[in-house]
């Protein structure tokens, strides 16, 4: 098959891309290389699939360009049998900053994809979608039709594009999914999210930083799991037109993560705390029965697995990645 991923050296993005490659697709690539985070990062991740795609797996094409240029979107698009929508200005925080900039990436960015694949036999766009388009909760755990009122330029950003995939699905009879996507993380994360933060510090012998209390939840899915969630769109047609929580299901909060960390890596420090940044969400938590019934959607880590498996990878990795972090 031959498969679009918008954002595609990005963290999620790249590991789609990796996962597409290997089962032998034809994947184009599309990233503009923003420096929200080191793009070092991202060209590790480029280098993993180019070494994939050399040895004989599937193809593998890099274009630098943005989602917000239409013609060049357009052009991508009609050559493809599936998008997958990943591109988007991340970060909760800086949206507060400029959030014309997100509108701009996530709003008109998706715009873009939907009017080129509107106008080809696209088989389905899948579109990358967030839990910051809930806000506060009235109820946990977030299931698909709790309330949309996002705190962030972020989620208000994430949530206008997500309308625009479902109406267009409904208008233009366009296959769409989108998925809202719970804090993921994993190998080759961004390296200014708290799990990386946690784990560097610790390995270099510095307390772990929590923001406010520690009181805050987080529903943290591990990318392998988001992976297969994707993939699974490759082949199933039972969630077009639907909108799906994709998280673990296993809620934690920030300190006993924290906590957890420190133990496995350097059970002698002490936890810190710092103020709390007023955008961050207090609690997310996802409902994951309609993917489950859709796509038979089920996470195979727990957070501690999952971490443990991200402490690994990260003591292997450590070379290269630990000092983008440090930057971060």
């Amino acid at each position: 098959m031959r498969i679009l991923v918008t954002g595609g050296a990005g963290f999620i993005g790249g590991h789609l891309a990796e996962r597409f490659v290997s089962r032998g697709h034809d994947v184009v690539v599309l990233d503009n290389f923003d420096p929200f985070y080191d793009t070092r990062i991202k060209d590790h991740t480029v280098e993993v699939c180019q070494n994939l795609a050399d040895d004989g797996d599937g193809s593998y094409r890099l274009v630098e360009g943005d989602v917000r240029d239409a013609e060049l979107v357009e052009e991508l698009v009609a050559d493809v049998d599936y998008v997958y929508h990943q591109a988007g200005q991340a970060g909760v925080r800086p949206s507060v900053e400029d959030p014309r900039k997100y509108n701009e990436v996530n709003v008109d960015g998706t715009l873009n994809v939907l009017d080129a694949a509107r106008k080809t036999e696209i088989e389905r766009v899948v579109f990358a979608s967030s839990s910051s388009v809930y806000g506060k909760p009235e109820y946990l755990p977030y299931d698909e039709v709790h309330p949309t009122t996002p705190v962030s330029p972020y989620g208000a950003s994430k949530l206008a594009a997500e309308r625009y995939v479902c109406a267009y699905s409904e208008v233009y009879d366009l296959p769409t999914v989108a998925l809202r996507y719970f804090t993921v993380y994993g190998p080759r994360m961004r390296p200014n999210m708290a799990i990386s933060n946690f784990v560097s510090r610790c390995l270099n012998g510095e307390p772990p930083v929590v923001y406010g209390d520690g009181t805050q939840t987080r529903d943290f899915t591990y990318i392998e799991d988001v992976v297969d969630a994707n993939e699974a769109l490759l082949t199933d047609d039972a969630a077009d037109g639907e909108v799906l929580n994709i998280g673990s299901t296993d809620n934690i909060d920030i300190l006993t993560l924290a906590e957890e960390i420190r133990d496995q890596v350097a059970p002698e420090l002490d936890i810190e705390f710092a103020e709390r940044f007023e955008a961050d969400a207090e609690h997310t938590h996802a409902d994951i029965s309609k993917a489950n019934e859709l796509l038979g959607y089920e996470p195979s880590r727990t957070i501690r697995e999952g971490v443990q498996e991200f402490v690994e990878w990260y003591r292997a990795n450590r070379d290269w990645y630990e000092p983008l972090v440090l930057e971060s």
